[in-house]
């Protein structure tokens, strides 16, 4: 299930407060909870990076989401380039803070999402149910994206360099 971590030795990603029972991602990380007012991101943890991994990048979209021209296009959440290799995860509201937090942070790329802004943005949901898939590359080597980072930028840089992914859905 949704942010349980698994005795593997798999890679694999977790959000520890995804409810353990029905997978759903708090509402503190929404835009109906405290995260509206802070756009707050949740922590992620990550397990056993492929060896020979030189970057991470991450993908959040919401894959249920609606659009009036077609049935279902996947709304980007957030996307994270740059993210080493070395790190075991990213913090809760890392969102907007990797200059703050420094070190190992400091170069991480915090790409557009679908609302044009760089950072977590949990697009305001006509219903209850959706799926938010969380995806992160372990890359062969680093991405060169460019000033204005977006999914697609980032998926089209990662071709050929893609040696591991990690996913995991979240309910909203």
């Amino acid at each position: 299930m949704a942010g349980v971590p698994q005795d593997s030795d798999d890679f694999r990603m977790v959000c520890p407060p995804v409810n353990k029972e029905d997978g759903r991602l708090p509402r503190k990380y929404t835009d109906e909870g405290q995260g509206t007012k802070c756009r707050m991101s949740p922590p992620i943890e990550w397990y056993n990076v492929p060896e020979g991994t030189k970057s991470l990048a991450l993908v959040v979209e919401d894959i249920d989401a609606p659009d009036p021209n077609s049935p279902i296009v996947p709304w980007t959440i957030w996307v994270v380039a740059h993210i080493p290799p070395t790190l075991k995860g990213l913090p809760e509201e890392f969102s907007g803070k990797s200059q703050e937090l420094g070190g190992e942070y400091e170069n991480i790329v915090e790409g557009n999402n679908d609302d044009k802004v760089p950072g977590w943005r949990v697009p305001t949901m006509p219903s209850h149910g959706h799926r938010i898939e969380f995806r992160l590359y372990a890359l062969d080597d680093e991405v060169h994206l460019g000033k204005t980072v977006t999914k697609e930028r980032l998926q089209d840089a990662i071709q050929g360099h893609v040696i591991g992914e990690a996913a995991m859905i979240a309910v909203f």
